[in-house]
Protein backbone atom coordinates (compact mmCIF):
# COMPACT_ATOMS: atom_id res chain seq x y z
CA UNK A 1 0.00 0.00 0.00
CA UNK A 2 1.14 3.54 -0.68
CA UNK A 3 1.07 7.04 0.77
CA UNK A 4 -0.90 9.20 -1.66
CA UNK A 5 -0.99 13.00 -1.77
CA UNK A 6 -4.36 14.13 -3.15
CA UNK A 7 -4.38 17.78 -4.20
CA UNK A 8 -7.90 19.22 -4.28
CA UNK A 9 -9.05 16.16 -2.35
CA UNK A 10 -11.95 17.95 -0.64
CA UNK A 11 -13.70 18.55 -3.98
CA UNK A 12 -16.40 16.51 -5.71
CA UNK A 13 -14.24 13.97 -7.53
CA UNK A 14 -11.36 14.20 -5.05
CA UNK A 15 -13.50 13.28 -2.04
CA UNK A 16 -14.97 10.24 -3.79
CA UNK A 17 -11.47 9.16 -4.82
CA UNK A 18 -10.29 9.46 -1.20
CA UNK A 19 -12.96 6.92 -0.24
CA UNK A 20 -11.67 4.40 -2.78
CA UNK A 21 -8.05 4.97 -1.74
CA UNK A 22 -8.83 4.50 1.95
CA UNK A 23 -10.99 1.44 1.31
CA UNK A 24 -8.07 -0.17 -0.56
CA UNK A 25 -5.65 0.40 2.28
CA UNK A 26 -3.77 3.44 1.05
CA UNK A 27 -2.72 6.26 3.37
CA UNK A 28 -4.18 9.58 2.20
CA UNK A 29 -2.87 13.12 2.65
CA UNK A 30 -5.26 15.77 1.27
CA UNK A 31 -3.84 19.17 0.31
CA UNK A 32 -6.61 21.68 -0.48
CA UNK A 33 -7.08 25.43 -0.08
CA UNK A 34 -10.89 25.03 0.29
CA UNK A 35 -11.49 27.81 -2.26
CA UNK A 36 -14.30 25.87 -3.95
CA UNK A 37 -14.74 22.95 -1.56
CA UNK A 38 -15.47 22.34 2.11
CA UNK A 39 -13.75 20.33 4.82
CA UNK A 40 -17.12 18.81 5.67
CA UNK A 41 -16.72 16.49 2.66
CA UNK A 42 -13.58 14.98 4.21
CA UNK A 43 -15.22 14.60 7.60
CA UNK A 44 -17.88 12.54 5.85
CA UNK A 45 -15.28 10.56 3.87
CA UNK A 46 -13.81 9.45 7.20
CA UNK A 47 -17.29 8.63 8.50
CA UNK A 48 -18.07 6.48 5.45
CA UNK A 49 -14.75 4.60 5.50
CA UNK A 50 -14.19 4.55 9.28
CA UNK A 51 -10.60 5.43 8.41
CA UNK A 52 -8.43 8.47 9.09
CA UNK A 53 -6.89 10.78 6.53
CA UNK A 54 -4.53 13.73 6.95
CA UNK A 55 -5.85 17.14 5.88
CA UNK A 56 -3.56 20.08 5.19
CA UNK A 57 -5.01 23.43 4.17
CA UNK A 58 -2.67 24.84 1.57
CA UNK A 59 -2.24 26.23 -1.92
CA UNK A 60 -0.29 24.36 -4.60
CA UNK A 61 1.35 27.65 -5.59
CA UNK A 62 3.11 27.71 -2.21
CA UNK A 63 6.40 25.89 -2.90
CA UNK A 64 7.66 26.04 0.68
CA UNK A 65 4.45 24.51 2.01
CA UNK A 66 4.57 21.73 -0.58
CA UNK A 67 8.18 20.96 0.35
CA UNK A 68 7.13 20.67 4.00
CA UNK A 69 4.40 18.19 3.05
CA UNK A 70 6.77 15.99 1.04
CA UNK A 71 9.33 16.13 3.85
CA UNK A 72 6.77 15.31 6.58
CA UNK A 73 5.03 12.40 4.82
CA UNK A 74 6.68 9.65 2.81
CA UNK A 75 4.64 10.35 -0.32
CA UNK A 76 4.75 7.63 -2.98
CA UNK A 77 2.45 9.19 -5.58
CA UNK A 78 0.26 12.22 -6.27
CA UNK A 79 -3.28 12.44 -7.62
CA UNK A 80 -3.69 16.01 -8.84
CA UNK A 81 -7.23 17.45 -8.79
CA UNK A 82 -6.49 20.97 -7.49
CA UNK A 83 -7.56 23.80 -9.78
CA UNK A 84 -10.29 26.24 -10.67
CA UNK A 85 -13.02 24.82 -12.90
CA UNK A 86 -15.83 27.31 -13.68
CA UNK A 87 -15.95 27.74 -17.44
CA UNK A 88 -17.60 31.18 -17.44
CA UNK A 89 -15.28 32.52 -14.77
CA UNK A 90 -12.28 31.25 -16.74
CA UNK A 91 -13.37 33.40 -19.69
CA UNK A 92 -13.71 36.50 -17.53
CA UNK A 93 -10.52 35.91 -15.48
CA UNK A 94 -7.96 34.15 -17.69
CA UNK A 95 -4.88 35.21 -15.74
CA UNK A 96 -6.48 33.96 -12.52
CA UNK A 97 -6.93 30.53 -14.14
CA UNK A 98 -3.47 30.47 -15.69
CA UNK A 99 -1.98 31.28 -12.28
CA UNK A 100 -3.94 28.70 -10.26
CA UNK A 101 -4.08 25.86 -12.77
CA UNK A 102 -0.92 26.13 -14.89
CA UNK A 103 1.52 27.91 -12.57
CA UNK A 104 0.16 25.96 -9.60
CA UNK A 105 0.70 22.67 -11.41
CA UNK A 106 4.28 23.62 -12.33
CA UNK A 107 4.93 24.43 -8.68
CA UNK A 108 3.57 21.01 -7.68
CA UNK A 109 5.62 19.13 -10.28
CA UNK A 110 8.78 20.96 -9.21
CA UNK A 111 8.10 20.02 -5.57
CA UNK A 112 7.56 16.39 -6.62
CA UNK A 113 10.89 16.35 -8.44
CA UNK A 114 12.70 17.84 -5.44
CA UNK A 115 11.17 15.09 -3.30
CA UNK A 116 11.97 12.34 -5.85
CA UNK A 117 8.28 11.51 -6.29
CA UNK A 118 7.58 10.71 -9.93
CA UNK A 119 4.24 8.86 -9.93
CA UNK A 120 1.31 11.09 -10.91
CA UNK A 121 -2.35 10.78 -11.90
CA UNK A 122 -3.67 13.99 -13.46
CA UNK A 123 -7.32 15.04 -13.60
CA UNK A 124 -7.84 16.09 -17.22
CA UNK A 125 -10.90 16.53 -19.41
CA UNK A 126 -12.45 15.44 -22.69
CA UNK A 127 -12.61 19.14 -23.57
CA UNK A 128 -9.04 18.81 -24.86
CA UNK A 129 -10.26 16.90 -27.95
CA UNK A 130 -10.61 18.87 -31.17
CA UNK A 131 -14.24 19.82 -31.78
CA UNK A 132 -14.10 18.39 -35.32
CA UNK A 133 -13.59 14.83 -34.02
CA UNK A 134 -16.58 12.52 -34.47
CA UNK A 135 -17.73 10.52 -31.43
CA UNK A 136 -16.92 8.03 -30.07
CA UNK A 137 -13.74 9.85 -29.14
CA UNK A 138 -10.60 7.75 -28.69
CA UNK A 139 -7.21 8.67 -27.27
CA UNK A 140 -5.37 8.77 -30.62
CA UNK A 141 -7.65 11.50 -31.98
CA UNK A 142 -6.08 14.97 -32.20
CA UNK A 143 -6.51 17.49 -29.45
CA UNK A 144 -7.58 21.01 -30.38
CA UNK A 145 -7.79 24.48 -28.95
CA UNK A 146 -10.51 24.31 -26.25
CA UNK A 147 -13.18 26.98 -26.53
CA UNK A 148 -12.71 28.13 -22.93
CA UNK A 149 -9.77 28.98 -20.72
CA UNK A 150 -10.52 26.23 -18.22
CA UNK A 151 -10.15 23.59 -20.95
CA UNK A 152 -7.09 25.39 -22.26
CA UNK A 153 -5.35 24.99 -18.89
CA UNK A 154 -6.07 21.24 -18.96
CA UNK A 155 -4.54 20.95 -22.44
CA UNK A 156 -1.44 22.93 -21.47
CA UNK A 157 -0.87 20.80 -18.36
CA UNK A 158 -1.30 17.60 -20.40
CA UNK A 159 1.26 18.82 -22.93
CA UNK A 160 3.69 19.83 -20.17
CA UNK A 161 3.43 16.40 -18.56
CA UNK A 162 3.95 14.61 -21.87
CA UNK A 163 7.10 16.66 -22.48
CA UNK A 164 8.27 16.17 -18.90
CA UNK A 165 7.92 12.40 -19.23
CA UNK A 166 9.74 12.41 -22.57
CA UNK A 167 12.65 14.35 -21.05
CA UNK A 168 12.98 12.35 -17.82
CA UNK A 169 12.31 8.60 -17.79
CA UNK A 170 11.72 8.57 -14.03
CA UNK A 171 8.23 10.03 -14.46
CA UNK A 172 5.20 7.74 -14.64
CA UNK A 173 2.08 9.76 -15.47
CA UNK A 174 -1.58 8.95 -16.09
CA UNK A 175 -3.70 11.55 -17.90
CA UNK A 176 -7.37 10.79 -17.28
CA UNK A 177 -9.75 12.53 -19.66
CA UNK A 178 -13.12 12.65 -17.93
CA UNK A 179 -16.37 12.91 -19.80
CA UNK A 180 -19.34 14.04 -17.64
CA UNK A 181 -19.10 12.98 -13.97
CA UNK A 182 -22.46 12.73 -12.20
CA UNK A 183 -23.99 10.93 -9.26
CA UNK A 184 -22.87 10.72 -5.66
CA UNK A 185 -21.72 8.18 -3.12
CA UNK A 186 -24.49 5.66 -2.50
CA UNK A 187 -24.68 6.71 1.16
CA UNK A 188 -25.89 10.18 0.09
CA UNK A 189 -23.30 11.68 2.45
CA UNK A 190 -21.06 13.23 -0.19
CA UNK A 191 -21.87 14.62 -3.63
CA UNK A 192 -21.52 17.57 -5.97
CA UNK A 193 -21.96 20.93 -4.25
CA UNK A 194 -21.42 23.72 -6.81
CA UNK A 195 -21.37 27.35 -5.72
CA UNK A 196 -23.98 29.61 -7.37
CA UNK A 197 -25.91 28.54 -10.48
CA UNK A 198 -24.50 25.13 -11.51
CA UNK A 199 -22.56 24.88 -14.78
CA UNK A 200 -23.36 21.19 -15.16
CA UNK A 201 -26.67 19.55 -15.97
CA UNK A 202 -27.04 17.14 -13.05
CA UNK A 203 -26.73 19.54 -10.08
CA UNK A 204 -28.87 22.05 -12.00
CA UNK A 205 -31.51 19.34 -12.46
CA UNK A 206 -31.47 18.19 -8.82
CA UNK A 207 -31.56 21.76 -7.50
CA UNK A 208 -34.71 22.38 -9.55
CA UNK A 209 -36.19 19.12 -8.23
CA UNK A 210 -35.48 20.09 -4.61
CA UNK A 211 -36.87 23.59 -5.09
CA UNK A 212 -33.65 25.63 -4.90
CA UNK A 213 -34.02 26.73 -8.53
CA UNK A 214 -37.24 27.47 -10.39
CA UNK A 215 -36.62 25.74 -13.71
CA UNK A 216 -33.93 24.11 -15.78
CA UNK A 217 -32.37 25.80 -18.80
CA UNK A 218 -31.88 23.52 -21.80
CA UNK A 219 -29.25 25.12 -24.01
CA UNK A 220 -30.34 24.45 -27.57
CA UNK A 221 -32.90 22.04 -29.02
CA UNK A 222 -31.87 22.25 -32.68
CA UNK A 223 -28.75 20.08 -32.72
CA UNK A 224 -28.45 17.13 -35.12
CA UNK A 225 -29.23 14.59 -32.40
CA UNK A 226 -32.04 12.18 -31.51
CA UNK A 227 -34.21 14.95 -30.02
CA UNK A 228 -32.30 18.15 -30.86
CA UNK A 229 -30.58 18.48 -27.49
CA UNK A 230 -26.90 17.92 -26.76
CA UNK A 231 -25.66 14.36 -26.20
CA UNK A 232 -23.00 13.64 -23.56
CA UNK A 233 -21.33 10.66 -21.91
CA UNK A 234 -22.34 10.60 -18.23
CA UNK A 235 -20.13 8.60 -15.86
CA UNK A 236 -20.91 7.82 -12.22
CA UNK A 237 -18.45 9.61 -9.95
CA UNK A 238 -17.74 6.37 -8.04
CA UNK A 239 -16.75 4.67 -11.31
CA UNK A 240 -14.56 7.69 -12.05
CA UNK A 241 -12.97 7.48 -8.59
CA UNK A 242 -12.23 3.80 -9.15
CA UNK A 243 -10.55 4.68 -12.44
CA UNK A 244 -8.07 6.82 -10.48
CA UNK A 245 -7.30 3.85 -8.25
CA UNK A 246 -6.72 1.62 -11.30
CA UNK A 247 -4.56 4.26 -13.00
CA UNK A 248 -2.54 4.77 -9.83
CA UNK A 249 -1.82 1.06 -9.52
CA UNK A 250 -0.87 0.94 -13.20
CA UNK A 251 1.53 3.87 -12.90
CA UNK A 252 3.21 2.59 -9.72
CA UNK A 253 4.63 -0.24 -11.79
CA UNK A 254 5.09 1.42 -15.19
CA UNK A 255 7.04 4.33 -16.65
CA UNK A 256 6.07 6.95 -19.24
CA UNK A 257 2.96 9.04 -19.86
CA UNK A 258 -0.32 7.45 -20.93
CA UNK A 259 -3.77 8.89 -21.72
CA UNK A 260 -7.05 7.17 -20.88
CA UNK A 261 -10.65 8.19 -21.54
CA UNK A 262 -12.93 7.72 -18.55
CA UNK A 263 -16.53 7.43 -19.71
CA UNK A 264 -19.21 4.82 -20.28
CA UNK A 265 -18.92 4.80 -24.06
CA UNK A 266 -22.58 5.76 -24.42
CA UNK A 267 -24.27 9.11 -24.94
CA UNK A 268 -27.52 10.47 -23.51
CA UNK A 269 -29.29 13.65 -24.59
CA UNK A 270 -30.37 16.38 -22.19
CA UNK A 271 -34.06 15.53 -22.71
CA UNK A 272 -33.34 11.83 -22.20
CA UNK A 273 -31.69 12.69 -18.88
CA UNK A 274 -34.67 14.84 -17.82
CA UNK A 275 -37.21 12.16 -18.70
CA UNK A 276 -35.14 9.41 -17.05
CA UNK A 277 -34.84 11.52 -13.90
CA UNK A 278 -38.60 12.07 -13.83
CA UNK A 279 -39.12 8.31 -14.16
CA UNK A 280 -36.63 7.49 -11.38
CA UNK A 281 -37.90 10.12 -8.92
CA UNK A 282 -41.54 10.71 -9.91
CA UNK A 283 -40.84 14.46 -9.96
CA UNK A 284 -41.79 16.63 -12.95
CA UNK A 285 -38.93 18.94 -13.99
CA UNK A 286 -39.95 22.32 -15.44
CA UNK A 287 -37.53 23.43 -18.14
CA UNK A 288 -37.18 26.14 -20.74
CA UNK A 289 -35.19 25.99 -23.95
CA UNK A 290 -32.49 28.65 -24.09
CA UNK A 291 -30.11 29.58 -26.93
CA UNK A 292 -27.13 27.34 -27.59
CA UNK A 293 -24.04 28.10 -25.53
CA UNK A 294 -21.00 29.20 -27.49
CA UNK A 295 -18.63 26.33 -28.14
CA UNK A 296 -20.99 23.49 -27.24
CA UNK A 297 -20.83 20.55 -29.65
CA UNK A 298 -23.85 18.44 -30.56
CA UNK A 299 -22.48 15.07 -29.46
CA UNK A 300 -19.56 13.96 -27.30
CA UNK A 301 -19.06 10.46 -25.94
CA UNK A 302 -16.09 8.21 -25.36
CA UNK A 303 -14.46 5.12 -26.67
CA UNK A 304 -13.38 3.72 -23.28
CA UNK A 305 -11.84 0.45 -24.47
CA UNK A 306 -8.25 1.45 -23.73
CA UNK A 307 -9.09 2.00 -20.05
CA UNK A 308 -11.15 -1.20 -19.91
CA UNK A 309 -8.33 -3.28 -21.41
CA UNK A 310 -5.23 -1.66 -19.89
CA UNK A 311 -6.49 -0.64 -16.45
CA UNK A 312 -8.75 -3.62 -15.73
CA UNK A 313 -11.44 -1.01 -15.09
CA UNK A 314 -15.11 -1.26 -15.94
CA UNK A 315 -18.01 1.15 -15.27
CA UNK A 316 -20.38 -0.49 -12.79
CA UNK A 317 -23.25 2.01 -12.64
CA UNK A 318 -25.99 2.67 -15.18
CA UNK A 319 -27.89 5.89 -15.85
CA UNK A 320 -30.76 5.08 -13.46
CA UNK A 321 -28.28 4.59 -10.60
CA UNK A 322 -26.47 7.83 -11.46
CA UNK A 323 -29.77 9.73 -11.30
CA UNK A 324 -30.99 8.00 -8.13
CA UNK A 325 -27.70 8.66 -6.31
CA UNK A 326 -27.64 12.31 -7.43
CA UNK A 327 -31.17 12.74 -6.11
CA UNK A 328 -30.44 10.95 -2.83
CA UNK A 329 -27.51 13.32 -2.17
CA UNK A 330 -29.60 16.40 -3.01
CA UNK A 331 -32.57 15.25 -0.90
CA UNK A 332 -30.38 14.60 2.13
CA UNK A 333 -28.41 17.82 1.59
CA UNK A 334 -30.82 20.37 0.07
CA UNK A 335 -28.30 23.18 0.63
CA UNK A 336 -25.22 21.05 -0.01
CA UNK A 337 -22.57 21.03 2.68
CA UNK A 338 -23.46 24.56 3.80
CA UNK A 339 -26.17 23.27 6.15
CA UNK A 340 -23.53 21.58 8.30
CA UNK A 341 -20.50 23.77 8.76
CA UNK A 342 -17.87 21.93 10.76
CA UNK A 343 -14.47 23.40 11.59
CA UNK A 344 -11.57 21.06 11.08
CA UNK A 345 -9.35 22.90 13.58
Amino acid sequence: MANILVTGGAGYIGSHTCIELLNHGHEVVVFDNLSNSRYESLRRVQKITQKHLVFIEGDIRDADHLDQVFQSYSIDAVIHFAGLKAVGESQAMPLHYFDHNIAGSICLFQAMKRANVFHLVFSSSATVYDASNISPLHEEMPTGMPNNNYGYTKLIIEQMLQKLSAADARWSIALLRYFNPVGAHTSGLIGEDPQGIPNNLMPYLTQVAVGRLEQLAVYGDDYDTIDGTGVRDYIHVVDLANAHLCALENRLSTQGCRVWNIGTGQGSSVLQIIHAFEKVTGIKIPYQVAPRRSGDVATSFSDNQRAVQELAWQPQYGLAEMLADSWKWQQQNPSGYSSTQHKYK
